[in-house]
This record gives C-alpha cells, sequence and structure tokens, in this order.
C-alpha cells in the first residue's frame, strides 16, 4: 500500500522529503534495527511504471520513494503538492555514507563493471576516514536469471552483515533484487541507487550540479554517451516529460480559484 502523505506525481507516490530529510529517517530507522528500502525514481523510471503495474507496484512498496529528476519536481509544484527537492542516488551515496561513518555502521556496494565498485569504495573512505566497507560485489550480467549466481550475492550479502547497501545495477534490477534480499538482512537499508557508484567512483563523470539543479544533467550524460542514451532520452523520457508537464499547467489553469 502506498505510504500516507505521499505525493503523485507522474502516475508513481512520492515522499516529499529533502535529503536531509531522507538521511535522518534511515539513521533513526537503523538505531532502532529497522530496516528498509530507497528507491529513487525519476522521469525514466516513471515512464516505465505507468505502463508496468508491477514497477509501480515495487515503487509503492519501498519505504522512501524520492525524486531523481527536476521534472517531477516541478511538475509537482505546478499541482500545488510541491515536492521541496530532488534527491538522488548519486547524492546519497555520499551523504548517507557520511552518517554510517560517522556512526560506525558498515556499508556495501554492489554493482558496476568489475574495479568499479573497488574503486568507490576506495573514494568513499578517503572522504570519510574510519568508514567501515563491509564489502563490494560486481556480478555478471544476467546474474538474477541464475540460480548459482544469486545464491553467491546472497551468501556473500549476508556473510558481510552491513547496516547500508548500496545497489547500483539500473531500475527495475536493483529495486527488485532488494525485494528479494531485504527479508535476509531485516534491519538494513537498501538504497537503489543507479549509476552512483560508478559516479562515486569517477568511471562515469556528473553534470556540473548547476545543470542538475535545471533539469539539465540528461543533456550532460547524452553528451557523453551519445550512442547508448539517444534513444532514451530523446524518445522515449523527453516526450514523456513534456506531457507531464504540459499536463500539469493545464490542470493548475483549470483548477477553480479560491474566491
Amino acid at each position: 500500500m502506498p505510504r500516507a502523505g505521499r505525493v503523485e506525481v507522474a502516475g508513481v507516490r512520492l515522499d516529499p522529503l529533502p535529503e536531509a530529510q531522507v538521511v535522518a529517517h534511515v539513521m533513526d530507522a537503523l538505531e532502532r534495527g529497522a530496516g528498509g528500502h530507497v528507491v529513487t525514481p525519476n522521469v525514466d523510471i516513471c515512464r516505465a511504471a505507468t505502463r508496468d503495474p508491477s514497477l509501480r507496484a515495487l515503487i509503492d512498496a519501498a519505504d522512501l520513494a524520492v525524486a531523481d529528476g527536476m521534472p517531477l519536481v516541478w511538475a509537482s509544484r505546478l499541482l500545488g503538492r510541491p515536492l521541496p527537492e530532488r534527491v538522488t542516488g548519486a547524492d546519497l551515496i555520499w551523504s548517507l555514507t557520511a552518517a554510517a561513518a560517522d556512526r560506525g555502521l558498515p556499508v556495501y556496494l554492489i554493482g558496476g563493471p568489475p574495479g568499479v565498485a573497488e574503486a568507490a569504495r576506495d573514494a568513499l573512505c578517503g572522504r570519510y576516514p574510519g568508514l567501515v566497507v563491509a564489502g563490494v560485489h560486481a556480478p555478471p550480467y544476467g546474474f538474477e536469471t541464475s540460480a548459482a549466481a544469486m545464491a553467491e550475492v546472497r551468501a556473500r550479502l549476508v556473510a558481510a552483515r552491513p547496516s547500508l547497501v548500496f545497489a547500483g545495477l539500473g531500475f527495475p534490477r536493483q529495486d527488485r533484487l532488494i525485494a528479494a534480499l531485504r527479508s535476509e538482512l531485516p534491519g538494513a537499508w537498501f538504497v537503489g541507487c543507479g549509476a552512483a557508484i560508478a559516479f562515486a567512483a569517477g568511471s562515469v563523470r556528473r553534470a556540473p550540479a548547476w545543470m542538475g539543479n535545471h533539469g539539465l544533467e540528461w543533456l550532460y550524460r547524452l553528451l557523453g554517451e551519445p550512442q547508448r542514451l539517444a534513444r532514451r532520452y530523446l524518445v522515449d523520457d523527453l516526450p514523456f516529460a513534456l506531457r507531464l508537464l504540459t499536463g500539469a499547467l493545464l490542470r493548475r489553469a483549470l483548477q477553480p480559484r479560491e474566491e
């Protein structure tokens, strides 16, 4: 069931929380021994969820769902139910890790090509002395279809006993994996973080902050990887975002004004 207080935007229900409150919520829950799942829907994820009810249910089932995309924030404002800010997995990997380091809580990184999670671990440990990284793992592509590979992922994770798990495998693979593994570590928090591990490692460059704040991070990534991302951004996501904002604007214009 959707969590109380969520705001519906682009067909998905999102928690109206700024990043600092997300971090505080996760840390408070960890202190109580309560685990959870953070999902960070962006325009592409919302577009997929409008077509597949199982993906929408996956987002609804997460303990926290926060908007990773300025078009979602803009649409929420037009609809009169504003989300306070964009909250990305690429930011949470730093802010949650900082909080975990302060409290001595172990983290775990899963995802990325070989060597990327290790590089991200080194970058995080370099910024936050005393950080405990309980493990890193780069499972092979398609591992979720192999019982043996899934058993290895499960065994590594359970043996590491982390408090905080960053799964950077892309939606919905990472979030389906989280749903399958949560019962093994009921006191841990799992964050579906997409490319955040690669960003932290420096193997993929992130857009400057001003581009992200103006909804242009997609353009930066498109210019860097045009062959891989052109269809996703130009054919699928950009028209969806324009329809979303146009629809929100029309709904706002047609709302009866209060006297």
